[in-house]
């Protein structure tokens, strides 16, 4: 039943992360966080419960979480000595920054890339990002183009390793066909209320591959706690059910444990900006489910059992 906060390779060429990563997805939403000295405290909880990992993004708060990342970390050298990065680019939407820009899109080719890793790298005070994604599969961005971007930022050391984010199999696949050096990760949405990476072949490639891959929304956006969600609460009873075998782990835990679980590995993307709950979500990696708990959250969320 127990594990444990390991350092994990996303691949065998990947920089070293934390089990658990940060997520900042939503850092200016609360005034907790919405400041650099806030978020500097909150980034020394999380490196005293052995999370080393900051997920964000370029698009993130109407791009400017970077920005607020940078300057915490700018506040203290010895905590983003700390800390590994992990950014994503090409999503570009209508913003106070361009406000001649007239339609959301997507844009992941070479020139577009270099460009925004470049700004990341300004933003977050960094030399290398450790991580770079691309967010979003660009429909019209041939994969050349987008190998192009990535395989130029790793030659160039600006960037430690690539992967990519909310791709399908199939687009990963064929991205891989053309880099220089294999990408390290997918970051998908993956909970009990959207379990599609188990489905529809993203997670058997991760294994196939030997790549680990991120899951964000680990907590389906919070509707795990929604006291109005038939589901919810289906999945609520059966982690109160299952505490006592697993020394009173909280709701966060057991989720996270059953994420943690599949034989892919998955690194989940806190959403939380609260201390305590950041807590609370790095002694998930201690509980190991069995088999049949795993398959007993699976059915309170799905509301039926298995085929």
């Amino acid at each position: 039943m127990l594990g444990g906060m390991n350092r994990i390779k996303l691949h065998q060429t990947s920089p070293e992360f934390s089990a658990l990563a940060f997520g900042t997805w939503r850092l200016l939403d609360d005034p907790l966080t919405a400041t650099p000295g806030a978020l500097l405290e909150l980034l020394k909880v999380c490196l005293d419960c052995g999370i080393t990992t900051i997920d964000t993004a370029e698009i993130y708060g109407g791009y400017r979480v970077e920005e607020l990342v940078g300057a915490a970390l700018a506040l203290d050298p010895g905590v983003k000595a700390r800390m590994e990065i992990i950014t994503k680019a090409g999503i570009y939407v209508p913003n106070a920054f361009h406000p001649d820009r007239k339609f959301a899109h997507y844009h992941a080719s070479a020139a577009r890339l270099v460009k925004s890793a470049e700004k990341s790298l300004r933003l977050l005070g960094v030399e290398a990002l450790d991580c770079f994604l691309v967010h979003r599969p660009d429909w019209i961005a041939s994969i050349d183009e987008t190998a192009a971007g990535l395989n130029q930022l790793v030659q160039e050391g600006k960037i430690r390793s690539a992967g990519v984010s909310n791709y399908t199999a199939s687009q990963f696949a064929a991205l891989s066909s053309r880099m220089d050096q294999p990408l390290v990760t997918n970051q998908v949405e993956f909970n009990p209320f959207h379990m599609e990476p188990i489905m529809d072949g993203v997670f058997d490639q991760c294994q196939e591959k030997r790549v680990r891959p991120m899951a964000w929304s680990p907590m389906a956006g919070g509707r795990i706690f929604d006291t109005e969600d038939a589901a919810a609460g289906r999945l609520r009873v059966a982690c109160a059910e299952m505490s006592a075998r697993y020394g009173g782990a909280s709701i966060d835990q057991l989720v996270l444990a059953w994420i943690m679980a599949h034989p892919s590995h998955p690194v989940p993307v806190l959403g939380t900006a609260k201390a305590a709950r950041v807590r609370a979500a790095a002694g998930a990696p201690q509980w190991v489910l069995s088999q049949e708990d795993w398959y007993g959250l699976w059915e309170a969320a799905r509301g039926h059992r298995i085929p």
